[in-house]
């Protein structure tokens, strides 16, 4: 038996045989971030109730939970800067350059392929969870994103449509076998592993993240594998352990400028808290990529767009892509404006002045998206042979 099917079964085998102490001990930790992000009036014990959170202007939200409406529109501008809020009036119709395919219909489809197997193996995708408007696009190519460690996210952040709970339930401790068997059946080379974030486990889930990457790294040595990761709650040593996996390219999301983090993301993520991840995973393994995405349309500036480009450069950050902020529902943060193509397309071209490998950039651009991981696999590909052939 290989070493890796030795640390495979050994990890199920410890999980089953610690099921009981894990679920006191997600129970414990659940109460103990309940008890932080709530007043004593708030708190649940209903294990279904989404999470109820403090957010920077004073309000509570959170897990597509609406915020009250006397609060949405008594906040002034901060230096006349703009921000998003909940229940704003919206930009007057979306623009002309929104436009994606459907979804085929046919059974005979790569889309209806993938669902398939997806489906079969009781297996979740960001795609249909944050409701990507791409999904038609990337599963007719036959690429998804597979989001390990359950569907239901244990933060709130104000623009994802992720379901979210106290105590989510525990994660499935075949989902890594899964998960291989799933990307052997679609025959790709580029796979992206996401998931929710998963406060409520000790690592973050990161060894369940590791696990996964070993597996399919042990059915196929040429697969290349991105994860796109959590911010561990700071944790630098979860970092490292899924740094350490034989995983190729590190993504986290940073998800809006510095200035707006407070009103975007749930109030355990921070901006600083972000950048110590993608460096702390560069460091530790030099030859990763680490890549992060920015939603636009929230009430940034240009300046601090080029700010955040200017601090992920000095970490060394390889990747960066850009979107458009859309709104999942209308409990969710309102729209402050469509930006332009061109104005993407400025930004990727400061973008690569600045010295990253690759900078997409558009409208429909999301931070897992068909075109950009076909861009980085070769990309990769090549690199890496070159840097062979001069050894």
């Amino acid at each position: 038996m290989s070493i890796i099917s030795k640390r495979s079964l050994l990890f199920f085998l410890l999980h089953l045989s610690t099921s009981n102490a894990f679920t006191t001990l997600q129970t414990q930790r659940a109460t103990k971030l309940v008890l932080q992000s709530t007043t004593d009036d708030e708190v649940k014990t209903d294990s279904a109730q989404p999470y109820i959170v403090t957010r920077g202007d004073g309000s509570t939200g959170g897990g597509g939970l609406p915020m009250p409406a006397q609060l949405q529109t008594e906040d002034e501008e901060e230096d006349g800067l703009r921000r998003p809020k909940v229940g704003a009036e919206m930009p007057n119709g979306r623009p002309s350059w929104f436009r994606v395919p459907a979804p085929s219909q046919s059974d005979q489809s790569r889309y209806a392929e993938v669902k398939s197997s997806l489906e079969e193996l009781t297996l979740h995708t960001v795609c249909e969870e944050a409701q990507c408007p791409n999904i038609g696009e990337c599963w007719n190519g036959g690429t998804g994103t597979i989001m390990l460690l359950g569907d239901t996210c244990t933060r709130g952040c104000m623009f994802c449509a992720v379901d979210t709970s106290q105590t989510p339930p525990p994660p499935d401790p075949f989902e890594p076998f899964k998960t291989a068997d799933a990307v052997a059946r679609w025959g790709v080379d580029y796979i992206v592993l996401t998931s929710v974030d998963r406060d409520d486990i000790e690592d973050g889930g990161s060894g369940h993240f590791a696990t996964t990457v070993e597996l399919i790294k042990h059915q196929k040595p040429e697969m290349l594998v991105e994860c796109l990761v959590s911010d561990f709650r700071g944790d630098l040593a979860a970092v490292e352990k899924l740094a350490k996996s034989g995983m190729d390219v590190y993504a986290h999301n940073v998800e809006t400028v510095e200035r707006l983090q407070k009103f975007v993301r749930d109030p355990r993520a921070g901006y600083k808290q972000s950048l110590s991840t993608l460096e702390h995973a560069k460091k530790v393994n030099p030859d990763l990529y680490t890549k992060t995405s920015v939603m636009l349309g929230l009430g940034e500036t240009d300046e601090e767009v080029i700010q955040t480009m200017k601090d992920l450069r000095a970490i060394d950050v390889d990747v960066v892509t850009f979107g458009q902020y859309l709104r999942p529902t209308e409990q969710h943060l309102s729209v402050v404006e469509y930006v332009t193509p061109e104005k993407f397309d400025e930004f990727r071209k400061i973008g690569e002045s600045m010295g990253f490998k690759y900078v997409a950039s558009g409208p429909m651009v999301r931070s897992s998206y068909k075109a950009g991981e076909f861009f980085l696999e070769h990309m990769i590909k090549k690199e890496r042979k070159e840097k062979d052939s001069k050894t």
